[in-house]
């Protein structure tokens, strides 16, 4: 298993300008580890990730849209595997950060904790492309090549909780950042 921060720290050096839409315990780690205009918080939309980053990326196909999706979170909307499938972006690349639990509420277990494959759920709905990475030197190694691959594609990250950052919901949904973010993505 990878810690989820030590595995966004590598993510992070892969996309420099791409817009990313996160959500829930990732969105708190991706704020600290990658301030940046482009990014998109959707705390408190639990289920909603992919939907948001899908008419991301259906508006800006000139943009790589990643999503840092959680387990719990795609598990209430796991239609939307069949949405983005049907769509088909070329630029849509979805990470799930799976641990197992509804880790927002509480971290108690999902439904079929340990039984479930993301991957293979992806991959039967339509996805172009489906990994699934536990060791973090491994992901390392391939992310540059799954980055190059045409959309959608799935990423299932084996994670445990990695050191905790600030839970700023103020600062996610400032005024400014989402004003920031608009006039970004228009440009």
């Amino acid at each position: 298993m990878m810690k989820r921060d030590d595995c966004l720290r590598v993510l992070a050096r892969h996309i420099p300008e791409e817009i990313v839409v996160a959500v829930y315990s990732a969105a708190f780690d991706w704020v600290v580890i990658r301030p940046h205009v482009l990014n998109y918080f959707a705390v408190g939309a639990m289920g909603l990730a992919s939907s948001h980053g899908l008419g991301l990326a259906l508006g800006r196909p000139d943009r790589k849209v990643i999503v840092l999706d959680g387990d719990g979170s795609l598990l209430m909307n796991l239609g939307s595997l069949a949405t983005v499938a049907a769509t088909a972006p070329r630029n849509f690349y979805h990470f799930v950060c799976e641990n197992g639990t509804y880790e927002a509420n509480g971290a108690h277990p999902i439904p079929g904790r340990g039984k479930l494959s993301f991957a293979g759920m992806a991959r039967e709905a339509g996805y172009a492309a489906t990994h699934e990475f536990a060791d973090l030197g491994h992901f390392e190694q391939r992310i540059g090549e799954v980055l190059g691959e045409t959309g959608p594609v799935l990423i299932d990250l084996k994670l445990v909780p990695g050191a905790e950052s600030p839970r700023d919901y103020r600062g996610l949904y400032a005024a400014e950042r989402r004003a920031a973010f608009r006039a970004a993505l228009a440009g």
